[in-house]
């Protein structure tokens, strides 16, 4: 069943969005999906306001700045926090700053991310170290970390800022947390949720909860939609390493089988090492050595045989379902229905 077609109720409610609740599941399309929760035009200003954020003094840094944002992306983080706004009482005035604020954190982590991983492409365009340097990578990175904080400078409510400022320590600090063993079963999948619930949930559920903090949301409100949209992000991560595996290499932007052929140990693979069906598996899990590209197709094929891709995918939507489940605390909207339709909409993705 999709998760958009579970019953959204709660007895104890903050204020809602008055239009009616779809009761037939839509489609899982992120733009259509943005279409009913009626955030096109909102969504439409917040990228505007990226081009503006990106414009700098500095010609160099300027040009940077317009390839990252202009390169792309679903903005669901920016999403998620008007989304939750809509929960409350709805400013776009005050939401977009922290819509922005994630977008920038995000640009940045990625722009640092690629820069770390010696990554060539990102989302299918040249990463910023690599049509320029490694300097102008790392201080394009900067910049669009001081600009997220301009962005949450005038914000009355002093939480906000902190919501932000844990995030990007925990995002810096599961980077240098990775995968480091792929058995015993119960060390690594530790190991990998910790790092993807530093990598990417901890993004998630700070908009989620500037959000709804911004529109007036009780403190159990902020609480539940911070669990939604961590266990949300963890569903997103997940999906994300699946497609690493089995993802369409034109859609992904990459070549499938980054992750394993660069050392990066994710869900699919630990689940397979784990049924010890491979022979090639065991061998991984003993050197921890990354493939050679002539054996990297070996081993993908193998860890989906040994039922890796399907384990993984049995997490994310249980992960999915609990995040979904949060938004019992609601009633019924066709935001809240937007917000389940997102979950279905993480697992179903192709990109």
């Amino acid at each position: 069943m999709a998760l958009s077609t579970l019953r959204i109720a709660c007895d104890d409610a903050g204020p809602a969005d008055a239009q009616a609740t779809p009761t037939q599941p839509l489609s899982f399309d992120l733009g259509a999906i943005f279409q009913r929760a009626a955030l096109v035009d909102d969504l439409a200003a917040i990228e505007q306001l990226l081009v503006r954020r990106a414009d700098s003094r500095a010609p160099l840094l300027t040009a940077a700045g317009v390839h990252t944002i202009g390169a792309g992306g679903k903005r669901l983080r920016a999403a998620l926090v008007l989304a939750a706004a809509r929960l409350g009482h709805y400013d776009f005035e005050r939401a977009s700053h922290p819509a922005a604020a994630v977008e920038l954190l995000h640009a940045a982590s990625l722009v640092h991310d690629d820069l770390v991983d010696h990554t060539m492409r990102r989302r299918g365009h040249i990463t910023i170290h690599t049509r320029w340097d490694n300097s102008v990578a790392l201080l394009l990175g900067d910049y669009f970390f001081a600009l997220s904080a301009n962005e949450l400078a005038t914000e009355p409510d002093p939480r906000i800022i902190r919501f932000y400022a844990t995030a990007v320590q925990t995002i810096v600090e599961g980077e240098l947390s990775p995968v480091t063993q792929l058995d015993p079963l119960d060390v690594a999948l530790a190991q990998y949720r910790y790092k993807i619930g530093c990598k990417t949930a901890a993004l998630f559920e700070v908009a989620c909860k500037a959000g709804i903090a911004v529109a007036g949301g009780t403190d159990a409100q902020i609480e539940a939609l911070g669990r939604f949209g961590y266990d949300l992000g963890l569903a997103f991560q997940i999906v994300d390493d699946v497609l690493d595996f089995i993802g369409d290499e034109r859609a992904l932007g990459k070549p499938a089988g980054n992750d394993l052929r660069e050392g990066t140990w994710t869900l699919p693979l630990i689940y397979a090492v784990a049924e010890g069906a491979s022979s090639q598996l065991r061998e991984l899990a003993r050197t921890l050595r990354p493939p050679t590209a002539e054996r990297a197709p070996e081993l993908l094929s193998a860890v989906i045989a040994s039922g890796g891709i399907t384990r993984a995918m049995e997490e994310a939507h249980a992960t999915a379902v609990r995040a979904s489940d949060q938004l019992a605390c609601f009633p019924p909207s066709a935001t809240t229905y937007a917000l389940a339709e997102i979950c279905d909409f993480v697992l179903s993705r192709q990109s």
